[in-house]
């Protein structure tokens, strides 16, 4: 019966090690035993016949961050924010079959009135057939970059997302679709490939953030055009290697424009990056690129006078950070990041569309990372911005999860 209990308890702790997902970072992973010794207590002390006796499992987890930034700019106001809050719920059916959501609130507030929202970030189910092949299917987190799947404010450095995966990667970006994922062999190679929808172009309107604004987040979503997605990921002893790719096309037809029926406006957007991690020193990298095909026939179509559409965009970081101090659930880790932002506008001078300076960027930051337990984080941080110093600030922020 121990012997059962235990096999049960480990099973459980599986659908918690599915919601962290195999490409989470350490900081998630070092929490499972705890809760594989807690499920173990739940699973042995379960009545005969029960839900957890049977291999099922309903679990709830969250995350959050509250951010303070200090502009040095008058021009930009000092605030405060609940940034977000998100909570998430998830299913095991049984050994293969299980569920994952997650809600997200934004900005403390949600009314007409405000700036505050609330979102569905995840809703998807995933069936097991085996280590190498799983099925989901629903609204999932596009498997590009390292942020975008691994976003919880402990998991990365710096009280604020990097810039290079906000501004080129959409982060947080998902799709309505269909996927494969699973690994290959002992190899280490994991591989995630799909069929989602895409963007719609007709939708764009902030091209200070590459296609951000033209993605649908499922939301009665354009899908006249689809795209595919595919993602390889190494790791072995601290290092990861990898990269992905995300290509459709966005006119949808004209379903939000009609100006672009029959316009395919293709997008492409692709990374590499690496990570690596030994002693107190860790180590990462990443490089993402895309480019919007059809950028002429979408400035017409979107209107002017106003900002042009991206035809290319690309960006880069290298980032450093050193355990200074790790005794039990204490860590502290200063770090530093040098980012650069390049978006290439199609410019059409005779109707005022002209390349926004703005859009290429180079980023400093330097600051701190302190972790009072491995779900709970402290950070300070100093950001420098070469071309807008009106965005200079000093940044406070607190994040959790659980």
């Amino acid at each position: 019966m121990r012997k059962t209990a235990l096999v049960l308890a480990l099973s459980c702790a599986w659908a918690i090690a599915t919601n962290a997902r195999a490409q989470s970072t350490d900081e998630k992973l070092r929490i499972l035993q705890q809760e594989i010794d807690e499920l173990k207590a739940q699973v042995q002390s379960a009545p005969p016949g029960s839900a957890a006796q049977q291999g099922s499992a309903t679990t709830i987890s969250g995350y959050g961050e509250f951010n303070y930034n200090n502009y040095k700019s008058d021009t930009r106001p000092t605030q405060a924010d609940l940034r977000r809050f998100v909570f998430g719920i998830h299913h095991r059916f049984d050994e293969r079959l299980t569920f994952h959501s997650e809600v997200e609130f934004e900005h403390a507030v949600v009314s007409k009135d405000d700036e505050g929202e609330a979102e569905l970030e995840q809703a998807w189910v995933n069936y097991k057939f085996s280590d190498a092949v799983n099925v989901k299917g629903g609204l999932f987190l596009i498997p590009l970059g390292i942020l975008n799947e691994t976003h919880e404010p402990p998991t990365y450095y710096g009280v604020e997302r990097n810039e290079v995966e906000t501004r080129i990667i959409p982060t947080t970006w998902r799709e309505l679709g269909v996927g494969v994922h699973g690994l290959l062999g002992a190899s280490g190679l994991r591989y995630d490939v799909g069929i989602t929808t895409g963007f719609d172009t007709g939708k764009l309107d902030d091209p200070s953030t590459g296609v951000r604004s033209a993605h649908q987040e499922g939301q009665l979503a354009n899908a006249h055009d689809l795209s595919v997605y595919g993602a390889l990921n190494y790791r072995s002893r601290g290092l990861l290697v990898g990269g992905g790719v995300f290509t459709g096309n966005t006119g949808q037809n004209g379903a939000s424009n009609s100006a672009l029926k029959g316009v395919s406006a293709r997008l492409t957007l692709w990374d590499v990056h690496a990570q690596y991690k030994v002693g107190g020193l860790e180590l990462q990298a990443l490089y993402a690129a895309g480019t919007l095909g059809d950028a002429e026939q979408l400035n017409a179509a979107l209107g002017a006078p106003g900002a042009p559409v991206p035809k290319s965009m690309k960006g880069a970081y290298v980032q450093a950070a050193y355990h200074l101090y790790k005794r039990d659930k204490l860590d502290f880790a200063p770090f530093v990041r040098l980012e650069g932002i390049d978006i290439r506008q199609q410019e059409d001078p005779a109707n005022g569309l002209f390349q926004d300076p703005n859009n290429h960027e180079r980023i400093t930051t330097a600051g701190f990372n302190f972790w009072v337990h491995p779900q709970v984080v402290l950070k300070a941080d100093v950001q420098r911005y070469r071309t807008d110093s009106t965005k200079d600030r000093f940044d406070l922020g607190v994040g959790y999860m659980f």
